[in-house]
């Protein structure tokens, strides 16, 4: 198995993708934390994973506490010994124009998206310092690369998080830390399907999406999963720094 052994803390692992990644990681062997503000999903995801054989710890945090992250951190330490991988995965949509979104709206998906990532890292560099190294991935999207209408402020967030991953790995590569993150396309989640309802008309939200993607489907979580898991693997112990797009195609064309 990939991650034998590995112990993984993932943010956001109530739903979607981090609940994929989540059962995915332990399926591979690794020990995993799951962390979520939806406390009795959370739960749930753990007690699937420890129903099937594997072994999962559930944490009840705010990605945008310090001390929150600071408990999920230590709660990784203390039951498993060590920390070897921090996916951050946590995140929030809110779509619309600069003139739709509040200055509330504003500072609530920055804190979430990009704050969020910023204290999981400022955490998790010095355990994995101390242990040698260590792999970090975060969640961006594949609109943290390109321009998209009516959505002005979560591809900031994005695209911030996609910098933040490039500089991390620069400065952490003598660590023996990676950094890489995800960029998706359009994935079933419950966070994706909630935004084409914000737009008043799903279904012509979905059919916009899907003009975009040149495989004509949105993604599944699980095939977020299989990348977040080689990411986290040995197997890419020479890729750091990358924004790997999982899009459909959308940004080839």
């Amino acid at each position: 198995m990939r991650l034998k052994d590995k112990v993984a803390l993932i943010t956001g692992a109530a739903s979607g993708i981090g609940r994929a990644s989540a059962i995915k990681f332990a399926q591979e062997g690794a020990k995993v934390v799951v962390v979520d503000i939806q406390q009795e999903a959370n739960e749930e995801t753990a007690n699937s994973i420890v129903a099937e054989g594997g072994t999962a710890t559930a944490v009840h945090a705010e990605v945008t506490r310090s001390q929150d992250v600071r408990r999920m951190i230590r709660t990784a330490v203390d039951t498993y010994g060590r920390l070897d991988i921090l996916f951050n995965n946590a995140g929030i949509s809110i779509r619309g124009t600069i003139l739709d979104i509040d200055e509330e709206s504003f500072d609530k998906i920055f804190a979430v998206n990009v704050k969020g990532v910023f204290l999981g890292c400022k955490e998790a560099i010095p355990i994995m310092q101390s242990q040698g190294g260590g792999v970090i991935l975060n969640t961006a999207s594949q609109l943290g690369t390109v321009g998209v209408e009516a959505s002005a402020v979560y591809p900031a967030t994005k695209g911030a998080v996609v910098q933040m991953t490039r500089c991390l790995a620069i400065d952490h590569a003598p660590d023996g830390i990676r950094v890489n993150c995800i960029c998706p396309g359009p994935i079933d989640t419950p966070l994706a399907r909630r935004s084409r309802e914000h737009t008043g008309d799903p279904e012509a939200a979905l059919r916009e999406r899907l003009a975009n993607i040149p495989l004509n489907r949105i993604g599944e979580p699980d095939e977020m999963a299989n990348v977040a898991a080689f990411l986290c693997s040995d197997e890419a112990s020479f890729i750091t720094g990358a924004a790997i797009l999982a899009d459909g195609g959308w940004t080839a064309r």
